[in-house]
């Protein structure tokens, strides 16, 4: 592996023991995950997760409503169906 492409493209300049270092950590990282590549998986289904939970949400159930006219009649000032305050912005 050639760490001074990556070097260059991350626009840094690596002393050259730290160049060997990270080739070895690098080539070590590429042989384990080719070791992965010989395993046999064609019999094995693909999981969504791996925790065993299934759906931890509640039940979506409907609760009674308030109109709006309801709303508006405790408001102190409204105007056309809308709660109306005084202005942010002079």
């Amino acid at each position: 592996m050639d760490i001074k492409k990556y070097e260059t493209m991350s626009k840094l300049s690596l002393p050259e023991d730290e160049r060997v270092l990270i080739t070895e950590k690098i080539n070590q990282l590429v042989s384990g995950f080719g070791a992965l590549e010989t395993i046999d998986t064609s019999v094995v289904e693909p999981l969504f997760t791996v925790l065993d939970i299934t759906n931890i949400m509640r039940e979506d159930i409907q609760n009674k409503t308030v109109s709006r006219e309801e709303l508006l009649s405790n408001a102190p000032e409204q105007y056309d169906g809308y709660f109306q305050a005084p202005k942010a912005i002079q």
